[in-house]
């Protein structure tokens, strides 16, 4: 693969994390202070946008597949740039509910359709390391725009809300430009699939071991509430740290993972790679948890302390258990429906954004220590139950579904 493409995807993955970042930070007040929505009821329709959102990444994929990943990539990017638009014109539940399921479907699709588009254009030995510098340009992106969603908030009016969604629906204005410039990649299932006469048949539905290697990976994916949610009130109920280390713990995870995935990455290159670094990450979370769990009731610098090293210990997780999985992820689907294969198995980040919350705060604020302990142990037999199920999907494969090098529409 040339270097043109690549820049591309980093640049388009840039402008998109960027506008992430917006929306991340400033969304919670603009739907409570500016749309007027109650916080329950912002929560509600989040919930049920995520939940459609998780059900048609599989679909969408598919679409991918069928139609090209390229073109349809572009649209679900143009789609999300409408999504949030719209959000400036929401003033009642309703309206609400429908935009962010909107926004919650072109979102998981363009997770999926991208997939498929990477892998049309990059060499099977290739894709894990760029993945790797897609995430670290996806956490500096998520940083700049954090900080200028920091910037809105910090002048707290109506106007400045509004002109951080539109700076985010710019951002994925310009992603589906960039992705426009990429070259086009040949659909990989037949057109009349799911017609008349054709296959309606969703087959990663059926392929069980891959379905179930996607369930585990959305039990490792639990981490994602960590950062953002459980740990800043973990610090402020359960320890005498004072409540900004958890924005401290925040940036110390962005910058290591902008700084050192590529690094952790490279040492994937193949399956059996790919399963001992996502069994070492478990291993690595469980010590993480035992040492987050350790911080209870200690005073202010020995919890900060604490909750450091757990946090390191996480990261590095983070890092170990998305390399190995993105390796498995590609090398275990069919070269023919790898959208349809991407989106199942994308489908654990939105589990893990919806199902994650309740799970975590669960067992972290109902159990305490024990309740981090519990979530240690079930992150490493996670983990390990990777390898067999990994092994058992490569054997199940026939030379016709071995990953294809990309073919592109000249």
């Amino acid at each position: 693969m040339t270097h043109r493409p690549a820049r591309h995807l980093a640049l388009a993955q840039l402008a998109n994390s960027v506008g992430d970042g917006t929306y991340y930070v400033t969304s919670a007040l603009y739907f409570t202070q500016v749309a007027h929505l109650a916080p329950a009821r912002v929560g509600l329709g989040l919930t049920l946008a995520w939940g459609v959102g998780s059900l048609v990444g599989v679909p969408l994929g598919r679409l991918a597949d069928r139609r090209g990943p390229r073109g349809t990539s572009v649209l679900l990017a143009l789609g999300t740039a409408t999504a949030i638009a719209s959000f400036l014109l929401v003033r009642d539940f309703a309206a609400f509910v429908l935009t962010a399921c909107l926004y919650a479907a072109a979102q998981s699709g363009l997770a999926a359709a991208r997939q498929a588009l990477l892998a049309g254009l990059v060499p099977a030995g290739e894709r894990t390391r760029l993945l790797a510098r897609l995430q670290s340009t996806l956490n500096g992106g998520l940083a700049v725009g954090a900080a200028l969603g920091g910037a809105a908030l910090s002048v707290g009016t109506a106007s400045a809300y509004r002109a951080v969604l539109v700076l985010d629906a710019l951002c994925f204005l310009v992603c589906a430009l960039l992705l426009l410039r990429l070259p086009a990649v040949r659909a990989t299932m037949p057109a009349d699939i799911g017609t008349t006469g054709g296959d309606r048949r969703i087959a990663v539905l059926r392929d069980r071991p891959y379905a179930l290697l996607a369930l585990l990976n959305a039990v490792l994916l639990l981490r994602l509430p960590l950062l953002s949610l459980a740990l800043p009130l973990w610090i402020t109920e359960r320890t005498g740290a004072p409540a900004w280390l958890a924005s401290g713990l925040f940036v110390l995870n962005t910058l290591a993972v902008t700084m050192l995935q590529v690094r952790t990455a490279r040492a994937v290159t193949g399956l059996g790679s790919a399963v001992r670094i996502v069994r070492r990450s478990g291993l690595v979370m469980l010590a993480s948890c035992a040492v987050f769990a350790l911080s209870a009731g200690r005073s202010a610098w020995l919890a900060a302390a604490i909750m450091v090293a757990g946090a390191v210990l996480q990261v590095v997780a983070e890092m170990q258990q998305s390399a190995g999985s993105w390796q498995l992820s590609f090398d275990l689907a069919p070269a023919d429906r790898m959208g349809e294969y991407q989106g199942l198995f994308g489908t654990g980040v939105t589990v893990a954004r919806t199902a994650g919350p309740l799970v975590v705060i669960w067992l972290l604020l109902g159990w305490g220590t024990a309740g981090w302990l519990v979530l240690g142990v079930l992150m490493a037999v996670a983990a390990y139950a990777m390898g067999p199920v990994a092994r058992r999907a490569a054997h199940r494969r026939t030379p016709q579904q071995a990953v294809a090098e990309p073919v592109l529409v000249r």
